[in-house]
């Protein structure tokens, strides 16, 4: 799938990609985690924003290195600001349009460990040492 498009899902906010997606991921973090999203990761140049860029509210914990978007209108989150790989985005597969999940195979992405704060982050991620 090389070229795609996706929406919230009240539709205020639109975007659309230029990538190929070949595995998806789903993280271990404690908001991930509660979300449940499954992801493709692609590159910051492969993301364009349609529409609702003003509709985006920004979540942001931990070290805020990572920046997770939702939509304000109703509370769907389409994609993320990698913490791990800053250039990269996390798009919500389950906001593109005729995406069939079953095609890809997935795996958990380990950002349970990739906490500073927890004592327990791995020297490969990268990012600040300290909060």
């Amino acid at each position: 799938m090389g070229e795609w498009s996706g929406s919230c899902h009240c539709g205020a906010v639109r975007f659309r990609g230029e990538a190929e997606i070949d595995e998806l991921t789903r993280c271990d973090c404690s908001l991930c985690r509660r979300r449940g999203a499954l992801m493709a990761k692609v590159h910051e140049s492969a993301l364009t924003i349609e529409a609702g860029e003003d509709a985006l509210v920004l979540y942001q914990w931990n070290t805020r290195r990572a920046r997770h978007w939702f939509c304000g209108r109703c509370g769907i989150y389409p994609f993320h600001r990698k913490r791990a790989a800053p250039d990269f985005y996390g798009v919500n597969v389950g906001c593109l349009e005729n995406f069939d999940v079953e095609a890809y195979p997935w795996r958990v992405a380990d950002g349970l460990t990739m906490s500073v704060r927890s004592g327990e982050a791995r020297s490969e991620w990268s990012g600040p040492r300290e909060d």
